[in-house]
């Protein structure tokens, strides 16, 4: 009988230049996993025993080896103590997404838990995908084919994720973290203690368990010297900013122009949400997007950060299923005292549209990258033609599979993070798009992070801005001063191919 579990083609000509890969100790050695709470026993479910399955019969894609590696720039090196200084002097400014980097969060996997099924997120296995583990020699392996057999032994596990995945995700997050401060980037790390096994029950819902602190993009956001902290669409997400709460905390205190904000903490109850959404067939779900109508309602102001760009004077924002009408008018109306203009965007071939970086990236002044297979609305495409923007097609993703757990598409391939105007760090396996970007004088830094996908994103995911070199600059003069708003109800998707 054939084994479910399928070596995958392994991408050695993935790159004509060498990955930026640092030598770190493996994760497994590291005194942070030294802490009870994360040294405590997995749960003793099915699933997590499958997610273990021994290595033995699987087959295992040959992992690269391991060197450090000599970086090809000439950034100021930061020692420890520099680094502690820049830090404590952080001034919080970021108006766009390409600005010179000076100081950014990457997030973490420590104790890492399954999604739950909410009416936010229906958490599907993806049949041909594998998962990443962190051998003992400190390499990162895939295994293939799992999510197949997961499906039918199993179906959708519950509880704490296999320690090696975290594991591997954690290096590989490690890794980048070392990549920036090797080029003069200030990097901070979460430190809260947010137990992600533990429950929530509030008057309006309850959650079995939370998830992880994986990508700080989705919780908050920094909007010139504010740092915002979105209202989240998920349940199981509610409590998230606290695993960052005492570095905003900390930021705050340091820096006196820093202002704090917070969106309304939605209800998460039953009516915030349209449980009939996920049960749509294809044909019904277009008929409703020509109202622009998903998962949630717009009964209370939502939105996740990741859903929003900036592109200095104005920011762009997703109407989707994280992000409805109701949160970007809050946005609207709480940023238009500081002179910002918030646009609606709208992408109506995308069936599950969530999070603006796998969509719609901007690159540099005049240029954004974007994605194929989901064209943005004419009418909202019409005010970057008007300033004489461009749009890079992302080209197809070089390795589009991706792990049984994950609950992101193939386009995590364009989910880049930009140091400048002429420097970008993506996925080293992405071959085509370093191409493209190379093509239009961009400097690629290709990094592995594979291992982190199943964790709800790539590099821009991972990460938070919190000092870029940049100014509310106006690049759509043409734009009104008054929020180009435009109600949902009044705007109709075009009829679909």
């Amino acid at each position: 009988m054939k084994s479910h579990v399928q070596s995958r083609q392994t991408f050695r000509n993935a790159s004509p230049a060498t990955p930026e890969l640092l030598c770190l100790s493996p994760r497994l050695a590291s005194p942070r996993l030294a802490s009870p709470r994360l040294a405590s026993p997995r749960l003793p479910i099915p699933s997590m025993a499958l997610s273990l399955l021994p290595l033995a019969p699987l087959s295992l894609r040959t992992p690269p080896p391991r060197a450090s590696l000599r970086l090809e720039d000439d950034s100021p090196r930061l020692n420890g103590a520099s680094l502690a200084a820049a830090a404590a002097a952080t001034r919080v400014n970021a108006w766009t997404e390409w600005g010179t980097l000076r100081e950014v969060v990457v997030g973490d996997a420590h104790n890492a838990h399954f999604p739950p099924r909410s009416p936010a997120l229906r958490p599907a296995i993806n049949r041909e995908g594998g998962q990443c583990f962190l051998e003992p020699d400190g390499s990162v392996v895939e295994a293939e084919g799992i999510g197949a057999l997961l499906e039918r032994s199993v179906g959708w596990p519950a509880g704490r994720k296999a320690q090696r995945t975290i594991d591997a995700a954690n290096q590989q997050l490690d890794n980048l973290a070392a990549v920036l401060r090797r080029r003069g980037i200030a990097v901070r790390r979460p430190s809260g203690g947010v137990d992600w096994s533990a429950p929530i029950k509030t008057p309006f819902f309850d959650a079995p368990n939370q998830y992880c602190a994986t990508c700080p993009r989705d919780i908050v956001a920094t909007i010139g010297n504010v740092v915002l902290e979105a209202s989240m669409s998920r349940r199981d997400r509610y409590f998230e900013v606290y695993q960052y709460r005492d570095m905003i905390r900390e930021i705050w205190r340091a820096d006196p122009a820093m202002l704090w904000k917070a969106a309304p903490k939605p209800s998460c109850a039953d009516r915030m949400y349209n449980s009939e959404w996920w049960d749509l067939r294809t044909e019904e779900r277009y008929a409703q997007m020509r109202n622009y109508s998903f998962c949630i309602t717009n009964e209370e102001p939502i939105f996740d950060a990741a859903d929003i760009m900036r592109c200095g004077k104005d920011i762009f924002v997703q109407l989707s299923m994280t992000a409805n009408a109701a949160g970007i008018e809050w946005l609207a109306r709480e940023l238009a005292p500081s002179g910002v203009r918030v646009h609606t965007l709208r992408f109506p071939y995308d069936l599950a549209p969530s999070h603006l970086d796998c969509t719609f990236v901007p690159l540099r002044p005049g240029l954004v990258l974007t994605n194929p297979e989901r064209p943005i609305a004419e009418e909202d495409a019409a005010t970057f033609a008007a300033a004489g923007w461009r749009f890079l097609d992302a080209p197809q993703p070089t390795n589009p599979s991706r792990p049984w757990a994950s609950q992101s598409s193939k386009w995590l391939s364009m989910n880049v993070l930009s140091l400048s105007p002429r420097v970008v760090v993506a996925e080293e396996q992405e071959v085509a798009l370093h191409r493209l970007l190379e093509a239009e004088g961009f400097e690629v830094v290709k990094v592995p992070f594979r291992a982190v996908y199943e964790f709800g994103g790539s590099l821009h995911c991972a990460t938070w801005d919190l000092a870029r070199d940049d100014c509310c600059e106006d690049f759509f003069p043409q734009a009104a001063d008054a929020p180009t708003l435009h109600p949902a109800s009044k705007r109709a998707a075009p009829t679909p191919p």
